[in-house]
């Protein structure tokens, strides 16, 4: 079976092709920059390498027919033609409470999502426009859709409700939603099976560090809380997100700095994080250490503040889990920065917690802890858990078939 992933952004399309018997990536790419200006066609193949070109790329629709195109071209031949492609997985990132798990989409499906646009005004709709260019190109090829929020949808009340009224949830939906579900949920699968015991018998925190960033409390394989919340904003110290914050302080902020909506939006979404609290001109992690390391007070401050937030929700999780088995460390920083990890286990060890210094620094190994929490960095595969749910979809549906 093979199977085509679209991630359709606002003005780019991601995509990757697996074949699943064997779990593996076939293609890989994205194209950047649809509009009336010059786009950019990027692509990966195993047989080819590293590939890109540029061209004028007016619309979704036009960008899709070029990634089908080009898996289809005698230049990369990872498919005969679109008629192998079994299904297309879309990421899509919110689902509210409609969607607990992942769909084959219909017309009756794509109504519920587009319910969810306010609470992603900027994510859903270019998802669902994927979606609909996709049926249109495609017809007959089941299209799946897997939801960021739907691997939080195990949380209770006491997780996901807020202390406003009542009817507030009720009539808007207010409530902690959770987001980077597909790479909680693909890191805790991973982390079971390395330590060769069933996922419903662990309890594991798993920590999605990168630009954006969150923490998951998994137990027995279902997510019990999660730190982002009705939006991305809450939770960690992030790249350039303030996470959590006393909410006072936006009505407080609008009248002192005479931000409107859009104002303090952008305060808090994009000038914030790392970013605000480091005062140089990046949200890298690498070069807020860069700098940190050559004696840059608030770059250092900026550090301290991140791994300190960190380390704050794995004691709550702790507390909630009634303790770990794992922890799992993953995304762009989590994966790769050795410095973050041991800041932010430092001081754990009464909760089973050791670093093995050693272990740590070699980026290769999995295992970086000596302790009772065994602790893992994996490297997230959000692209694979989709083409596995869209594998197990569409089976379960020829399997009624058959019935």
């Amino acid at each position: 079976m093979k199977i085509l992933i679209i991630n359709s952004g606002s003005s780019s399309v991601k995509f990757q092709v697996f074949e699943m018997e064997s779990e593996q990536n076939l293609c890989r790419g994205r194209i950047e920059n649809i509009g009336p200006h010059e786009g950019k066609i990027i692509t990966k193949c195993r047989k080819r390498g590293r590939h890109v070109t540029k061209r004028v790329i007016s619309s979704h629709k036009q960008a899709i027919e070029i990634i089908l195109e080009t898996i289809t071209s005698s230049d990369f031949k990872i498919l005969d033609s679109i008629h192998d492609i079994d299904a297309v997985g879309h990421r899509v990132v919110h689902g509210g409470e409609r969607f607990a798990g992942s769909c084959i989409v219909n017309s009756e499906m794509l109504e519920a999502m587009e319910t969810c646009i306010e609470l992603a005004p900027l994510h859903n709709p270019p998802n669902i426009l994927g979606i609909r260019v996709c049926q249109e190109i495609l017809p007959n090829v089941p299209q799946i859709g897997v939801f960021d929020t739907a691997f939080h949808q195990t949380m209770h009340p006491e997780s996901f409700l807020y202390g406003i009224p009542y009817e507030l949830y009720e009539k808007h939906g207010i409530r902690r939603y959770g987001f980077h579900g597909t790479s909680h949920m693909y890191c805790s699968q991973e982390a079971a099976r390395l330590m060769n015991r069933p996922l419903d018998t662990l309890k594991i925190i798993t920590c999605h560090l990168g630009n954006g960033a969150s923490i998951a409390a998994v137990k027995h394989g279902k997510s019990i809380d999660t730190t982002m919340g009705f939006t991305p904003l809450e939770g960690l110290v992030m790249g350039t997100r303030c996470g959590d914050l006393d909410p006072a302080i936006v009505p407080f902020l609008i009248e002192k700095e005479h931000l409107d909506h859009d104002g303090i939006n952008r305060l808090l979404n994009k000038e914030s994080g790392v970013y605000g609290l480091a005062g140089i001109d990046s949200y890298d992690m690498r070069d807020i250490l860069k700098a940190a390391e050559q004696g840059h007070r608030r770059s250092d401050l900026a550090v301290r503040i991140y791994c300190h937030r960190i380390q704050k929700y794995i004691g709550a999780f702790m507390a909630e889990l009634g303790g770990a088995d794992g922890i799992v460390f993953t995304g762009g920083v989590g994966e790769n920065n050795p410095i973050i990890r041991e800041l932010a286990l430092n001081g754990l060890d009464f909760m089973g917690i050791e670093l093995d210094a050693d272990r740590n620094e070699r980026l290769e190994t999995e295992l970086i802890s000596r302790g009772r929490v065994q602790v893992f960095v994996i490297s997230t595969n959000e692209e694979l858990v989709i083409a596995r749910e869209a594998r197990k979809l569409v089976l379960e549906a020829a399997d009624l078939k058959s019935v």
